[in-house]
This record gives C-alpha cells, structure tokens and sequence, in this order.
C-alpha cells in the first residue's frame, strides 16, 4: 500500500515537472520565434547622433540666497505641521 501510494507520488511529480518543462520549452520556441519575426518585418530605427539630437535650454542659476530661503521655509513649515 505504502509503495503504491509512493509510486503515485512519484508518478505526479514527474507528469507535472514534464508538463512544466515542456511548457517553458515551448515558451522559448514561441518567443524566439516571434522576436525573429518582430525583428524581420520592423526593424530597429537608427540611433541618433548627437548632432542630431536638440540640446536642452540652458536655465539660468538663481542666487543661492534665493534657494536658501525656499529650503528654510519648506523646512519651517514642515516642522510646523508636526
């Protein structure tokens, strides 16, 4: 009875391992598959330069006498709702 019910356990174990792998391997197949396709039909733009590419706006540098009393002040009532 005891070996009966091992041989089952076993028996399960390797039905659902096989059926996991075969799963993945078809997972891979399908994908690779898909991704050679993807990549036949639509391929990748090409990169841009930097030439090509605008450079971003220069913002001018406020004072730090300025940003100093922003942070003192978010700091204040920070502190102040607490």
């Amino acid at each position: 009875m005891k070996d009966d019910l091992l041989a089952e356990g076993i028996e399960l174990m390797v039905f659902g391992m096989g059926t996991v792998f075969v799963f993945l391997a078809v997972l891979i197949v399908v994908t690779v598959t898909m991704s050679t396709i993807v990549q036949k039909f639509f391929p990748d733009a090409p990169e841009p330069t930097m030439a090509n590419t605008p450079r971003p706006a220069v913002q001018p540098v406020a004072d730090d006498a300025q940003i100093l009393a922003v942070i003192t002040a978010a700091v204040h009532k920070f502190r102040s709702r607490k």
